[in-house]
């Protein structure tokens, strides 16, 4: 299980690597144009800075807000053995059949009621785990579906045309079963909700580790309905920038978004330090392009699906951590007095914004709280990255063998050649269960490993050959195994 989950991790930084340059352009656009704020106050809303700081918004915006289909397509070629585009289009597939068939205006007639009363679940069935789980499904239906021959007469479905259709057929199925299955789990969360309204600190605490937790499932909105806006009358997101105050609304005002401020703004640029300083001397420059772009993005405007989604599965324990320090400093934020709010989410952005609105308190203390944020996400995330040697992003196994094999070359260019010559000692197309490749070795998943012939092997000129288990097979080619591997994977179509 585990194993798996560590290639959906991998197969996620397709997509997550789109994400954070919209981040940075949301920011600069919300900078330029708080106007264009959902709840934009008397801010300008017209003139060139409110014009470009739009259009930033909206090109960051395409992207953010169809996070869900963009995992679907990266899921799905991500998991997909051969990494093939026909995966991609088949997620896709997924997606679109579930949405569309979970759709209100759909479910309203499905249901036969009113769209007025349709269950507020399919209001938000576009979440990022209706993606991660159609893409799973395109790539399940690629790898098992891709070589099916039908009879002659069905010929030009057969093989990779049929994918798509038989993913559809097996979406439809699916979106029967959530329809029966997301209102419950949807209203089980709300119910929760309502729970821990007359908690104070401490349920804004829970409330906010919940609402970590449940980012991987897109289920977070579920909870967001209960304490941000007006749906069960709470509204802590709309009352704070319509200008109210605690006096106004019965209860401290702002306590439900406060505590998210100094984790997005500094603790999260804490964790992704420590993933920095914790990956391995090949891979510190990927893990800083990764992680350290995504703590921009949650420092200036509070986005942190990109740091979040680059470890959530590849060390899952992590993540629970993550959850249960957010709920840890909202209990203490809200417990000191600071208050703000946020329109989009809890970055520098918008605690700029919200700093002149009647319910803010004690802004300046983001500093002191900041800072120990940053402080105890590092060390807990250091500890436990290095104490438990979890595979967050530059620690993978990978990278391992990719400083053993540091000096291996390939002592034949002719990568065609090399890759026949290689199949051939591995048994033949008919023996390869699966292709992969690191940085420096072929990874294949073989039938038989009888058939295996390591001298074969060997004469193609590689820099080794080695045997972790009987259905598995690695052959050590050096930087230039991308070349192989490509030559390869069309040897076996």
């Amino acid at each position: 299980m585990m194993k798996y989950l560590q290639r959906l991790g991998k197969a996620l930084m397709l997509p997550v690597a789109c994400l954070p340059i919209c981040g940075i352009l949301m920011g600069l656009g919300y900078a330029l144009a708080p106007g264009a704020m959902a709840a934009g106050g008397e801010y300008a809303t017209s003139g060139l800075a409110y014009t470009i700081g739009f259009f930033l918004i909206k090109a960051g915006g395409a992207l953010i807000d169809n996070m869900s289909w963009l995992f679907a397509v990266g899921v799905a070629v991500g998991m997909a053995k051969d990494k093939d585009g026909t995966a991609g289009l088949a997620g896709l597939v997924s997606w679109l059949m579930i949405t569309k068939l979970l759709d209100p205006a759909v479910v309203a007639t499905l249901s036969g009621v009113a769209a007025e009363n349709v269950d507020p679940a399919f209001s938000n069935i576009q979440t990022q785990f209706i993606g991660i789980l159609a893409g799973l499904i395109g790539a399940a239906c690629y790898n098992r579906f891709k070589d099916t021959k039908l009879p002659d007469w069905l010929s030009f479905f057969s093989g990779k045309r049929c994918v798509a259709i038989i993913t559809a057929v097996i979406s439809l199925v699916v979106a029967a079963i959530l329809f029966f299955v997301w209102p419950v789990v949807y209203g089980a969360l709300v119910w929760v909700g309502e729970q821990i309204l007359s908690a104070d600190a401490i349920g804004a605490g829970i409330y906010a580790f919940l609402n970590r937790l449940l980012i991987p499932f897109g289920l977070h909105h579920a909870l967001n309905n209960v304490f941000w806006f007006n749906t069960f009358g709470i509204g802590d997101l709309n009352n704070f920038w319509a200008g109210m105050t605690s006096a106004d609304v019965g209860y401290s005002l702002g306590m439900y978004m406060s505590g998210f401020f100094p984790c997005m703004m500094f603790g999260l640029p804490g964790a992704a330090l420590a993933m920095i300083h914790c990956a391995k001397s090949t891979k510190k420059k990927v893990a800083f392009g990764l992680v350290g772009s995504a703590a921009i993005c949650a420092f200036v405007c509070g986005v942190t699906e990109p740091f979040e989604f680059a470890f959530m599965f590849l060390a899952p324990a992590l993540y629970v951590v993550y959850a249960l320090l957010y709920g840890i400093f909202t209990v203490i934020t809200v417990a000191v007095g600071f208050r703000a709010g946020f329109s989009f989410s809890a970055g520098l952005t918008d605690l700029v914004f919200s700093a002149s609105l009647p319910a803010a308190q004690k802004t300046l203390l983001i500093i002191p709280l900041g800072v120990a944020a940053f402080i105890v996400f590092y060390i807990i995330f250091r500890f436990a990255i290095t104490k438990w040697d979890l595979k967050t992003p530059g620690r993978e196994d990978d990278d391992d063998t990719a400083a053993q094999d540091a000096g291996a070359t390939l002592s034949n260019n002719d990568y065609t050649a090399v890759a026949a010559t290689v199949l051939e000692g591995l048994g033949g197309a008919d023996n390869i269960a699966s292709l992969d490749n690191c940085i420096t070795r072929l990874r294949i998943e073989i039938k038989d490993y009888t058939q295996v012939d390591e001298k074969k092997i060997k004469s193609a000129g590689v820099a080794g050959v080695m045997r972790p288990s009987q259905t598995s097979v690695q052959v050590i080619i050096g930087t230039k195994v991308q070349f192989v591997a490509d030559e390869m994977a069309k040897m076996l179509k």
